[in-house]
């Protein structure tokens, strides 16, 4: 079961007991292709939320209008090496959904179930209507692009997952997931997202990593616009 312990590393920056075999995981790039990959991220990212901030801003307006709370929130989530970073989003939850999902959790043996299988619910009391409107489309996730530019996330990678889901659902493939950034879109965005099993999410992780080139990163790119568009497998 998951383990908060920590220990410190050089600076007092908290480190995870496993951390040290997820910072030996397997290089799968060359410097020059780690160059392009990063320089495609700042330009195409900026580019992005230059085009379109008047989006940031009708999201960031209709979450404080609707929930009358901050409209960005923060979470931890694992990166590269398995570093933790603050993985940003526009809040789609009520503010005190964690209590509410632990009520929820110990009066639902259903809820719990799939909780544990896949760390989400399709049904879930906690998102908020206009919460829903933005995780269909996406735009809950918009806030991410803050992240590529800042260097924590890649436009395309496996999707950034809590300590939790890593040890629990991972095992010896966490040091694939570990090699590279977390990215906005992968290849599991691309083949069903939530309409997959975690298995099988993992499973998609584990073959970008081993097959990952620029050509495939923007393909999962263009076909990452279709899949919006389309509203599949998100909910």
């Amino acid at each position: 079961m998951y383990r908060s312990e920590v220990e410190t590393s050089i600076g007092g920056a908290p480190r995870h007991h496993s951390l040290q075999k997820l910072e030996d995981a397997p290089k799968t790039q060359s410097r020059l292709q780690h160059a392009l990959r990063r320089t495609l991220d700042i330009v195409l990212a900026s580019v992005f939320v230059l085009s379109f901030f008047w989006l940031f801003l009708v999201v960031w307006l209709g979450v404080r209008v609707t929930t009358g709370s901050p409209a960005l929130y923060s979470h931890k989530r694992v990166g590269k090496a398995g570093r933790e970073f603050g993985c940003l989003k526009f809040r789609s939850m009520v503010v005190d959904s964690d209590r509410r999902l632990q009520q929820l959790l110990e009066s639902s043996p259903a809820a719990r179930a799939e909780w544990t299988e896949t760390f989400k619910l399709r049904n879930d009391p906690r998102i908020t209507p206009f919460g829903r409107f933005i995780r269909r489309t996406s735009l809950d996730e918009l806030p991410q692009f803050f992240n590529v530019i800042r260097g924590h996330m890649s436009l395309v990678g496996p999707r950034p997952v809590t300590r939790q889901e890593l040890d629990l659902h991972y095992g010896p493939e966490a040091r694939h997931y570990a090699s590279v950034k977390p990215g906005i879109t992968g290849l599991w965005q691309v083949s069903g997202r939530s309409e997959l099993a975690y298995s099988q999410r993992v499973r998609h992780d584990v073959d970008y990593v081993q097959t990952r080139t620029i050509r495939l990163d923007l393909w999962i790119l263009c076909r990452t616009v279709a899949v919006v568009l389309g509203r599949q497998g998100s909910h």
